[in-house]
């Protein structure tokens, strides 16, 4: 009994590999579908106007603490700034990447060459996010009352952002099973 299920459990890598890929499909589908609505794209504002890889996508990043939206609040004047600020622009073309990787991760048993490329950037983009936790503030707790803030104390953004270390490594897995699967075709 005992042998039969480790066995089983041992057996397990090939449905977890379906989930992980999977799972990654779903999740950048789904994010990058939410780009496309404001709350989401104010959402991501600290991130993007703090990092000095993308904060160029926005015409006052450096502004952006006096027009912050919280998740469901719509303040004209802030909406304004965003439009103009090219938030929901960034925030767009962002969601259309989002989904485009998704589908290039997807298409892994029809074009396992082009999952791949999708594989590698997912790692790449995932790198990228995990750098929000050196540049943006927000990701960690601030020192207001509490003797507890800063590292290690992250905030809901900052833990949102640590996530993303379980998608870099699956990235790596479907990167992995794609190389396999077309080398496999090709030889």
């Amino acid at each position: 009994m005992k042998s039969s299920i480790l066995n089983t459990i041992a057996n397990l890598d090939k449905a977890g590999k379906k989930m992980v890929r999977a799972g990654i499909v779903i999740v950048f589908l789904w994010i990058g579908g939410l780009k496309f609505f404001t709350y989401e794209a104010d959402g991501i504002v600290p991130f993007v106007a703090n990092s000095p890889f993308m904060s160029f996508f926005y015409e006052t990043p450096s502004d952006y603490k006096n027009y912050t939206n919280k998740e469901g609040e719509l303040i004209a004047e802030n909406h304004q700034w965003h439009i103009n600020n090219n938030t929901y622009g960034f925030s767009n073309g962002l969601g259309i990447l989002l989904i485009g990787i998704a589908f290039l991760v997807a298409i892994h048993n029809w074009a396992p060459l082009a999952s791949i490329i999708g594989s590698i950037l997912v790692f790449i983009l995932t790198i990228g996010t995990l750098s929000f936790l050196i540049t943006t503030p927000e990701s960690w707790v601030p020192h207001l009352t509490d003797h507890q803030f800063g590292f290690p104390y992250l905030s809901g953004r900052g833990r949102l952002v640590l996530k993303d270390i379980v998608i870099l490594g699956a990235s790596l897995i479907t990167m992995s099973e794609s190389a396999t699967l077309y080398l496999k075709r090709k030889g």
